[in-house]
Formats: C-alpha cells, structure tokens, sequence
C-alpha cells in the first residue's frame, strides 16, 4: 500500500487527474468566449460560456476532494483560470463600450502589481500565500456582474435592472478585488519581516 505520506506526495504532483481535466477545459473557453463576443456579438452564447466557467469552477474543487485528487497544479490552475475569465471578459466589454477602460484596467493592474510581489516571496521558499476568502468574494461579485452588465446593454426595463445590478456587482467586486491585493501584500510584508530568507535557512550556521 505504501506510506500515506508518500501516497499523499504523489497524489499532489499528478498532472493528469479528473479536477485537472475539468479546469484544462475550463481554460479553453477562454479564447471561445473572447471570439463569441467581439467576432459575432453572441452575448447569450457569451454568458453560457461564463455560466459554464462558474459551474466547472466549483466541480473541480468538488472533484478534487471527492476523489481525493488534489494537486499542486489544480492549486494554480483555479486561480489562473479566474483571472484569465476577468480579464477577456473586461476587455471584451471594454472593446464594445459597455464599461470605461478605466474600471477595465483596474483589476489586471492589481494583478500585475500582485505578481511584483513574486519574487520577495521566493526569497522566503514560498511561491504564493493562501487565496484569501475576499479573493473568492471578489471573483463571485464580478464573474456575476459581467453577465448583468452584457444583458444591459440594450434596451427596455430588463436592460435597465440589468445593468443596475450588474453594476452594483461590479463595483463590489472591484473593490473587494483591491482589498484583497491590500491584504496580500500586507501578508507578505509580515512574512518578509518574520521569516528569515531563504538561502539562511539553507545553509544553517555554516
């Protein structure tokens, strides 16, 4: 049977795993859903897309401690996967004028800022902290905002609520986005000034 330590390890370094499958293709509607909206202009087919994503991004976690399939690349395939569906849908809804390119570059400038931060951590034998609960929050009200926010864009009274929920949603979600990045660094900051770096821990007292 093996030891549970090592049957764990294993199981964290498999790649091609049922959750994994499902996040991989996850991934794919990415590009489907940028064509769906800037080529023909299907914002219905656009939003099943989006209604799939979130479907799937809740079975891949579910999957994975189902089957007891978690990993480390289902770990980072989750959260690229939310980020890549907030920025092509920000961008697709930014090229068709539905919302301001300021809001559309605020949220991958908080990423970017984020992914500066990289390279301190590694310092400190880390690659990432824990995605934190305001994180998911943020995700939630935004991948719920865009959809509201194609529906409005038309008209009569369904438009009109659609487009005041979607962006009540929106800016809830951006700013819980940015609250989240807030916190990060501020985990990182402590984590820079209680740990000893990397190359230390190494090499002991040699």
């Amino acid at each position: 049977m093996g030891d549970p330590e090592t049957r764990a390890d294993e199981a964290s370094t498999r790649v091609l795993t049922i959750p994994n499958v499902v996040s991989f293709s996850r991934l794919l509607g990415v590009p489907l859903f940028l064509w769906l909206v800037l080529g023909p202009e299907a914002d219905l087919w656009a939003i099943v897309v989006l209604m799939v994503s979130g479907v799937t991004d809740f079975l891949d976690g579910w999957l994975a401690r189902k089957l007891n399939q978690t990993s480390e690349l289902g770990r980072l395939l989750d959260p690229v996967a939310d980020r890549l569906y907030i920025l092509a849908v920000v961008v697709g809804l930014a090229l068709r004028d539905v919302i301001p390119w300021w809001l559309a570059l605020s949220l991958p400038l908080r990423d970017l800022l984020l992914w500066g931060l990289v390279p301190l951590l590694r310092t400190r034998g880390y690659s990432a902290l824990p995605v934190h609960f305001l994180g998911k929050a943020a995700t939630f009200n935004l991948l719920y905002a865009f959809p509201l926010l194609f529906l409005g864009d038309g008209d009569g009274t369904g438009a009109t609520l659609a487009q005041v929920f979607g962006w009540s949603l929106a800016l809830w979600g951006v700013g819980l986005y940015w609250w989240a990045g807030v916190l990060y660094a501020w985990q990182v900051r402590r984590l820079l000034a209680t740990t000893e770096r990397r190359s230390r821990v190494a090499t002991g007292d040699d």
